[in-house]
């Protein structure tokens, strides 16, 4: 059953502007906006004392300046690898140039996430700063880019939803006549905004920078947790489709194991400042 009216779709041209060959897609300024806000935001961080134990920070703001471009790297070539092996290595072999079209789209969050924590342990380590610690404070700034990139996935008209009948669907002009669910406003809403506002609350409310690991524990697991429940709502790769009979995708196989990771990071925060506090108390 069709629903009796379909949102139209926004007509927002993918390109923000273009000058002979050099065009500068929604899609890139989603990335490098998200990048500048999470290098902004954790500089932010570790220059207010309040945040952590005995008001002192564990790090320079020139730490995070100089871990920038590490960042981005980190981001952008992850993100691409993982795009190539996980969701479409038989196009990429067969047209091994497609790799270096990155303006096209094709790029992996699971991939970006497993590149910039390579660089974060090699970062964290030349420069003999906590892991757990540097963890922490990169990721409290990452869903506000998670929504952006969303959201120019959404004006792409690329990774949309299943077929639908809710009265806030759209016919996407890449998905064919069927009106779908806007499944990247859900990934924007879940993975951008509301995860930013639960580690707001857990770095700036509850101070849980004092617990390394607990914060990037819970964008860990909260990204994933969202995740799967959006991958019920948004239409597999065409290339990959469903696994395991028919419901399960790519996409929540590979968020699995970070609800796990995410989870015992957490644990382990608390663990860690539970036997600090028995190590402190008298005899």
């Amino acid at each position: 059953m069709l629903p009796l009216a379909v949102l139209p779709f926004p007509e927002i041209d993918p390109v923000i502007v273009q000058i002979g060959p050099l065009a500068i897609h929604w899609y890139g300024l989603g990335y490098v906006v998200g990048i500048l806000f999470a290098w902004w935001y954790s500089k932010r961080i570790v220059s207010n004392p309040r945040l952590w134990p005995a008001g002192v920070t564990p790090m320079k703001p020139q730490d995070i300046d100089d871990f920038l471009v590490w960042a981005a790297i980190g981001v952008v070539l992850g993100g691409r690898v993982g795009y190539i092996l996980f969701y479409d290595f038989a196009r990429y072999l067969a047209n091994p140039l497609d790799i270096f079209a990155v303006w096209q789209g094709g790029m992996s969050f699971h991939g970006g996430f497993a590149g910039v924590t390579i660089a974060m342990i090699l970062f964290a380590r030349s420069r003999g700063i906590g892991i757990w610690t540097f963890f922490d404070v990169i990721s409290a700034g990452v869903p506000v880019g998670l929504g952006l990139v969303r959201l120019t996935n959404f004006i792409n008209s690329e990774l949309w939803g299943r077929p639908t009948d809710v009265p806030w669907a759209f016919v996407f002009p890449t998905g064919g006549p069927e009106p779908r669910h806007p499944s990247q406003l859900y990934e924007a809403a879940l993975e951008g905004l509301v995860l930013f506002l639960v580690l707001r609350l857990l770095t700036h409310t509850f101070l849980k920078l004092k617990n390394p690991g607990t914060v990037a524990g819970a964008f860990l697991a909260g990204y994933a947790f969202s995740r799967i429940f959006v991958e019920f709502f948004r239409e597999p790769d065409v290339q990959i489709g469903y696994l395991a009979g028919g419901w399960l995708t790519m996409g929540m196989v590979l968020s699995t194991p970070m609800v796990l990771f995410g989870l015992w990071a957490i644990n382990r925060g608390r663990s860690q400042v539970a036997r600090s506090q028995v190590a402190r108390s008298p005899a």
